[in-house]
């Protein structure tokens, strides 16, 4: 029988360039596919930050030549293979990914991003055919690599290599959607005939999300909630016309994304000062007196809350500091927050911090080895994100028995289930504003004095199994999905 072959096309694959979750789902969910005995592959630019020697890099003798600006731009092909053995290839051209980071600096992005975005798209097509690796699908991933679709329903659409291909257009954040001046439109290569709203043109631009979102065969999302909530309301950041269509025609489906067990484990997490499972959880008290003491905290019975996340409105610390003072001033309670982002909310939480030295520690920094020890050691975790497409940290926080509270938006409403329902595990939000936060932390300290009632929660939430095993199996069915209408 044929094997199945995938080529995922995405700007980041974590270990090699991360800039959020994106990285973890290209890192992570191939494997799973691959045990599925499925030939899937990666491609992914080949950035400055990426080391050549440690990853043990190969570069092959076949390259791309892209017809860009005027001229013919070469890139080169270079492989390397994942931990889990899955093939990875990465496209080299020092001009466009020769920077130090990914998409921008402090002042905003690249200014040639629009070029930086048409080299990769055309080159993932032109490095399968250089390989002679011909995809039964495609899976393209966030905007910026929303032309490929496009590209094999136009230029490409004569070139037999690609006769089978079909492509899947996977939505991450429906926000970054790649808008540029329709003179990009000519750039890339394509006609005057294509620019029209029925297919390239946006309000007098071309809008790389949805090339991916008109072009694909199917899109995706990452949580069945998100998937209505853009397609049906201003979450579609003015695009819920054409997601409405695809989902009315079921070519929209949420999936949510997993978790790496394999990393996120308090049995085998080397991070953390005692491994512990449903059988010994009682060891998650020396996890918590240990980030008590990393925190300068009194190392005292009373509810420890943590967060891991981006500092960013949208990430819901504006509902959080404007109840943050009252909530410390009135309960005996402890937090601390790890993360990094919008300088103006920084500072506010470290002159809050300021204020109650013994009861909030905020670590500004991507620190990972602090970030398992806080998943660990919490009672609970802060997650009362205004908006969250998928989300992880919350079905992360699950597995370490840390009771999440959440925002009832996205992936959150998918994934946590009301702590009072059965096996339920969470707290959920459903007004997410500094009232609604500020009653339900009163909430969860109550049930936190219920040692019966918390030990139970604490349970259903480690049951739970968000592995990536569950997802893969439902990609593979819209794979074969795919695959049988070609036939």
């Amino acid at each position: 029988m044929k094997r199945m072959k995938i080529l995922i096309a995405s700007f980041e694959c974590n270990p090699y360039a991360k800039v959020g979750g994106l990285a973890d789902v290209i890192g992570t969910l191939p494997q799973y596919i691959k045990n599925k005995k499925i030939d899937i592959r990666i491609v992914i630019p080949l950035f400055k930050k990426i080391d050549i020697k440690k990853y043990k890099l190969k570069k092959l003798e076949e390259k791309v030549c892209i017809p860009l600006m005027g001229e013919y731009i070469e890139g080169y092909i270079w492989q390397g293979k994942l931990k889990t053995n899955v093939p990875i290839y990465f496209v080299q051209n020092d001009k466009f990914y020769g920077r130090d980071e990914i998409y921008g600096t402090q002042e905003g992005d690249y200014p040639d991003n629009a070029f930086r975005f048409i080299f990769f798209c055309r080159s993932v097509l032109e490095l399968a055919k250089a390989i002679d690796f011909k995809p039964d699908i495609i899976h393209c991933h966030d905007a910026q690599t929303g032309l490929i679709p496009a590209y094999l329903k136009t230029l490409y659409k004569i070139d037999a290599f690609f006769n089978h291909t079909k492509t899947i257009f996977t939505i991450h954040n429906i926000a970054y959607q790649c808008i540029y001046p329709k003179e990009i439109h000519f750039a890339a290569g394509f006609s005057e005939y294509d620019f029209v709203p029925e297919k390239f043109e946006y309000y007098g631009k071309i809008n790389f999300m949805k090339c991916g979102i008109v072009f694909s065969d199917i899109v995706t999302t990452v949580s069945e909630t998100y998937a209505k909530m853009i397609s049906s309301s201003n979450e579609g950041r003015g695009l819920e016309g054409v997601l409405a269509k695809r989902f009315l025609e079921k070519n929209l489906v949420g999936i949510i994304n997993g978790v790496d067990y394999t990393e996120w484990n308090p049995e085998t997490d080397p991070y953390i000062k005692a491994n512990y499972n449903l059988e010994n959880i009682s060891l998650k008290k020396l996890c918590k007196e240990d980030l008590q003491q990393i925190c300068n905290f009194e190392i005292k019975d009373v509810p420890l809350y943590g967060m891991v996340s981006r500092i960013d409105s949208l990430k819901g610390f504006d509902i959080l500091i404007s109840v943050l003072s009252k909530i410390l001033k009135t309960e005996n309670i402890q937090i601390v927050i790890l993360g990094k982002g919008n300088k103006l909310i920084q500072n506010e939480l470290i002159n809050i911090q300021k204020v109650f030295p013994s009861k909030l520690n905020v670590v500004i920094d991507f620190n990972n080895e602090l970030a398992h020890k806080i998943y660990a050691g919490s009672d609970f975790f802060l997650m009362p994100s205004h908006s969250e497409p998928c989300g992880i940290a919350q079905m992360i926080a699950a597995k370490y028995g840390t009771i999440p509270i959440v925002n009832k938006t996205g992936g959150l409403a998918d994934t946590v289930v009301p702590y009072f329902s059965s096996g339920g595990f969470g707290f959920v939000l459903e007004h997410n504003t500094p009232e609604g936060l500020y009653n339900t932390i009163l909430e969860t300290i109550k049930v936190f004095c219920d040692k019966q009632k918390m030990n139970q929660i604490i349970t259903n939430a480690m049951k739970k199994d968000f592995s990536w095993e569950r997802s893969a199996e439902k990609y593979i069915e819209i794979f074969n999905k795919l695959i049988k209408t070609d036939k």
